[in-house]
């Protein structure tokens, strides 16, 4: 069973985070069109914890994809999994494509793949906005992750479920936040 480990931010999970980017914006590369251009994917976020500084984090670079068509992804399955990744499905998520990797057995990415204006890009990027610019609320959520890794060392579920209520209050303070036009920091890549 895999060790519940958080460990203090690391500034090389934003430039992995950038390079890992531009290998999922090649495996998506359609050869059909001579532009350059892709016409599949509109944007790749960085999220998750990783995503905010001086908080600790499972050293796990999640990274949402928003596509055109969730269909379509599908079919860039190889390509995915020629890049080391293994394909999920929607993994508990309707209308997700989500991919995970290992390297030497032990995690280091996730791919979650939603069609633009799916309320889960919406909802991933509006929470990491807010906590980048509330840093109490970041390190409230910082120091909650410690303890429950701590509490639940040997136990992921344990671990997911004791952050769940304290993500779905900083989300819905976040689309307040958001209504009230307090800002969006917007770190796509593309």
């Amino acid at each position: 069973m895999k060790k519940v480990e958080v460990v203090p931010h690391n500034p090389e999970w934003q430039r992995e985070f950038h390079k890992e980017s531009q290998f999922i914006l090649a495996a998506f590369h359609d050869n059909s069109t001579n532009s350059g251009d892709n016409p599949l994917i509109t944007a790749i976020h960085h999220i998750g914890s990783t995503s905010i500084p001086h908080i600790y984090a499972k050293p796990i670079i999640d990274i949402l994809v928003e596509v055109t068509d969730i269909e379509r992804v599908d079919a860039y399955n190889p390509q995915l999994i020629a890049l080391g990744y293994e394909a999920m499905g929607e993994f508990g998520i309707p209308g997700r494509r989500y991919f995970r990797k290992e390297i030497n057995q032990v995690r280091t990415h996730h791919v979650h793949i939603f069609a633009t204006g799916s309320k889960h890009v919406t909802r991933h990027l509006k929470f990491r906005d807010y906590m980048i610019a509330h840093p109490q609320q970041a390190l409230a959520y910082s120091n909650l992750k410690r303890d429950l890794a701590e509490k639940f060392p040997h136990d992921i579920e344990a671990y997911m479920d004791g952050k769940n209520g304290f993500i779905q209050n900083m989300e819905a303070l976040a689309l307040v936040w958001q209504a009230e036009d307090k800002g969006n920091l917007g770190f796509a890549t593309q």
